[in-house]
């Protein structure tokens, strides 16, 4: 159930801790984890105070003030998705089709429903509410083209006090007529939600070219007018999902030397850009990547979902290039970052390495941070951070209790977490502090 639970002050909360300080370059790099068998997470008017052993941290508490007990349970940061399309909740799990079928089968007539301010709102809220019940405190979400849905979402988030970040779909070619603009009215519109919603408590705006394929040169160009006239909000788009889909950004933009480097050309690189996907880059491009501080969004669900190829994660870390993990619902397949985590080890298999339980859960929540730029906000419990938290039911179902039972390590433990866990592994979601979401018990159900 979705709570609206307040509360303000001085709180406490007994379980087991993990959380990342680091990216682990190895399962026992210990310097790059803190994990307390039985910790205690001091938050004060919605930032971390302290985490830490249970009896060491309780000794200085006033004897009055009540701990919220979760013993048995693992307490850890909200995870964040870095790329989701929220408009797409309802075409999920649709059949038999690749990205650029998919897009006209499935994508754009879900999208055009999305002019209608209440077929917006309702769908906004029904999104966010899966992601909290998820587990996910923190989403980059990609809207339509309309105007209303970058307000249904932002509203949607700033009810539930969630830190968000979303903005305008531009596309002024290759779609259906009701969902192009021009880059006239996208960059007028952009401008305006920039206005209206940018910085407004935890909201940033995303500029957002939908992908490079559906928007002219003209409007890329503006498209980097608004990225440097507003130098602290976010790019976000797609770069090298499917093969054919690069094939095609090869015949549309001649000039270019890669899909990236049409984005590099128009001024889209840069701290706080983000792009999905990235599976057909070159060291060219990765070394750009990195130069500009540009993230890489890694998608591994919805990559195998759509049949586009395996995104090669050692890669990118040995490059340097920032990477978060992203659902991107509804080419993906599910809301939870636990299944994605799942088919990222997976995806990993395939290319002959092996993907930790510390790095996923790394990737899930501080990486997906250090991506978006948030990591002195979010991510971790380190003193003063923002207190976006999750407590993980250990016992969910009854297989994860019975092979939790003879692991040995919390890192055993994540491991089986992150193959087996789905939605009935969050027993609860806090946002700030706040109580936002809790697991009905089973009479409720």
């Amino acid at each position: 159930m979705i709570s609206t639970e307040h509360r303000t002050g001085l709180h406490a909360y007994r379980g087991a801790i993990f959380h990342c300080l680091k990216q682990a370059t190895e399962e026992t790099d210990h310097k790059a984890v803190e994990y307390f068998e039985d910790g205690l997470l001091l938050v004060n008017d919605g930032r971390v105070v302290q985490c830490g052993p249970f009896v060491q941290l309780r000794k200085a508490l006033p004897q009055d003030l009540p701990i919220k007990d979760y013993s048995g349970k693992l307490i850890m940061p909200g995870l964040i998705d870095c790329h989701s399309h929220y408009p797409q909740t309802d075409v999920i799990a649709s059949h038999g089709k690749q990205l650029l079928d998919w897009l006209e089968t499935y994508t754009y007539p879900a999208e055009e429903k999305f002019a209608d301010i209440a077929h917006a709102e309702h769908a906004a809220a029904f999104f966010l509410d899966e992601l909290l019940r998820n587990g996910t405190t923190t989403a980059l979400v990609m809207p339509t083209i309309h105007p209303v849905s970058v307000d249904a979402i932002f509203s949607a988030a700033q009810k539930r006090n969630m830190r968000l970040l979303s903005g305008k779909v531009m596309m002024d070619r290759n779609g259906p007529k009701n969902l192009l603009d021009t880059p006239q009215s996208a960059y007028r519109e952009s401008k305006q939600l920039i206005e209206k919603w940018h910085r407004q408590g935890r909201l940033d705006y995303a500029i957002t070219p939908r992908f490079a394929p559906t928007s002219t040169d003209q409007q890329l160009k503006i498209a980097g007018q608004l990225a440097q006239e507003h130098p602290d909000t976010y790019v976000h788009s797609h770069v090298a999902e499917n093969q054919q889909e690069v094939d095609w950004v090869a015949k549309l933009f001649p000039w270019s030397r890669s899909y990236l480097d049409v984005y590099d050309h128009f001024g889209l690189l840069r701290e706080r850009a983000i792009y999905a996907h990235g599976i057909y880059l070159d060291d060219k491009d990765m070394n750009r990547l990195q130069e500009t501080g540009a993230a890489l969004a890694f998608c591994p669900s919805s990559n195998n979902f759509l049949g586009s190829g395996l995104f090669d994660l050692k890669h990118a870390h040995e490059k340097g290039v920032k990477a978060g993990l992203a659902t991107d619902v509804g080419g993906g397949t599910s809301f939870s970052l636990l299944q994605t985590l799942s088919d990222a080890y997976k995806v990993q298999q395939h290319l002959g390495h092996s993907l930790s339980s510390v790095q996923g859960f790394y990737l899930a929540t501080l990486g997906g941070a250090k991506a978006l730029c948030l990591e002195d906000k979010l991510g971790n419990f380190e003193t003063d951070q923002e207190a976006d938290f999750i407590v993980m039911d250990l016992a969910a179902t009854p297989l994860i209790e019975r092979r939790l039972a003879q692991a040995n390590s919390i890192q055993e433990k994540l491991f089986a977490m992150m193959m087996l866990g789905d939605d009935r592994a969050i027993s609860a979601t806090y946002i700030l502090g706040e109580l936002a979401y809790t697991k009905p018990a089973l009479s409720e159900v």
